[in-house]
């Protein structure tokens, strides 16, 4: 068999549209009320302290039950501008739902997660609804947002609500970062990214910049020069190396190029190999794994150099990828890229174990046949546009609780800061937090906002 058998177009038309749609269909209104109506309702709710952005969980499920989704809504989004994305991507399972006392009383949580995108998206599907924020007057302060991923778009929605102007810096050229870029298809299929962006931009005193990168076209000694505080959310640029030679072939390429390729354009048009093997454990990992598959892959299989209790995949995607027959395979590490004649043949392997608490080779080796190798080993903060005035930890941005740096009048929130999940809800909770802290050390706090954040906890 001819390995070197890199391309598009393996599939049937309607199979694409099948296999790239939603993975999960919304819940249509009646069987939103049944499921809301299962909710407790309880007054110390675990639910939501479990929500790392703090949503009133039983607040809105009782508005769903009322048929108030305006106010759902706004219970929502109040505490999370970006409650639809989170509803689709963030795994409620090991958070909100996890917690949830049904969980423990009938092993079957209230299903927190569909509700939720169910009020947003239905108050997204209605133009004419009235906003649900009004913007402060303006404060006659400007504020410099760079990245626009979950953090940075947080950040940005909170201080322009509390008046501040606001200019919204990103790499790419569109705004949305993960959430545009990063994510399988099938998890935010259609524009929801962006219809999601443009409710958010709509509060107003949001002036997007694309294309515009730190270090290159924008610096941060002149960002402060020109703006009264900055926020960085600059994620996770850097991609790493599998640590062995890697030659330049056709196959051989990062999964977060992949995935982004796959968001970017119709599936339709993605080449993927026949064999397919990507290295790494983690949600990238299934991500990419999955989407071979999906894209007409007759073998993908995850190699992870340690065994199953160390991937960073949750119990839930792994489950995901193996029905989606993908083959994980553990305890093996990347030994050579097998190559002949300019094409891609396969990964050689050696196998691995534990040995004194040190990861070693048995000793072992053996090769899985690839036309494609996606590496998924994880990706790195790269802070040196930053400057080397703000302090490191462990390669990321060290802050305080509230995301203010080692450097005067910076922020920084989401990936890019020390000490977080990686999760997209998290980063949001980073973008929240440091709009209220830049708003307070800027000294123009309104007592209207805060009242409003008060009563919204």
């Amino acid at each position: 068999m001819d390995l070197a058998d890199l391309t598009s177009g393996r599939l049937a038309p309607d199979d694409y549209a099948r296999n790239f749609g939603d993975a999960h269909a919304p819940l249509s209104r009646s069987q939103a009320l049944i499921e809301a109506e299962r909710c407790y309702y309880c007054h110390d709710a675990p639910c939501q302290t479990a929500c790392p952005t703090g949503i009133d969980i039983p607040s809105f499920i009782q508005r769903i039950a009322q048929d108030n989704l305006r106010g759902a809504a706004e219970a929502i989004l109040t505490a999370n501008p970006l409650g639809g994305m989170c509803a689709r991507v963030c795994p409620t399972e090991v958070l909100c739902e996890q917690s949830c006392v049904r969980h423990s009383h009938e092993s079957k949580p209230v299903e927190i997660g569909l509700l939720q995108r169910f009020a947003v998206e239905a108050h997204f599907a209605n133009p004419g609804a009235r906003p649900l924020f009004e913007r402060a007057q303006p404060s006659g302060r400007r504020v410099a947002v760079v990245g626009a991923g979950p953090a940075g778009l947080a950040a940005a929605h909170g201080l322009a609500w509390r008046g501040h102007e606001v200019t919204l810096f990103d790499a790419a050229p569109k705004l949305g970062g993960l959430n545009e870029y990063g994510l399988a298809t099938y998890k935010v299929a259609g524009d929801f990214a962006q219809r999601e962006i443009a409710w958010l931009l709509s509060i107003g005193g949001i002036t997007p910049r694309l294309n515009c990168r730190l270090g290159r076209d924008i610096t941060l000694d002149g960002l402060l020069e020109g703006y009264d505080a900055v926020f960085l959310g600059l994620g996770l640029a850097g991609v790493n190396a599998l640590g062995i030679a890697e030659p330049e072939l056709p196959g051989l390429r990062d999964a977060v190029d992949f995935i982004a390729e796959l968001r970017q354009s119709r599936p339709e048009n993605v080449a993927v190999g026949r064999k397919v093997v990507v290295i790494g454990g983690g949600m990238t990992a299934v991500d990419a794994a999955v989407q071979s598959r999906l894209l007409g892959a007759e073998q993908v299989t995850m190699v992870y150099r340690r065994g199953p209790d160390g991937l960073s995949a949750s119990t839930h995607e792994q489950h995901w990828a193996q029905t989606h027959g993908v083959s994980i395979r553990c305890w093996a590490r990347p030994l050579a890229v097998e190559a002949e004649g300019g094409r891609l043949r396969g990964m050689r392997f050696a196998a691995t174990q534990l040995e004194g608490g040190r990861l070693v080779d048995t000793g072992e080796q053996f090769m899985l046949e690839a036309d494609m190798v996606l590496r998924a080993i994880g990706q790195t903060c790269d802070a040196t546009p930053a400057g080397t005035a703000i302090e490191l930890q462990s390669g990321r941005i060290k802050t305080d609780a509230d995301g203010q740096t080692s450097l005067a009048r910076v922020w920084a929130g989401g990936d890019c800061r020390a000490g977080g999940r990686d999760l997209t809800v998290e980063a949001v909770e980073h973008g929240k937090r440091a709009a209220i802290s830049i708003d307070r050390a800027l000294g123009l706090t309104t007592a209207r906002h805060l009242d409003k954040e008060a009563a919204h906890g």
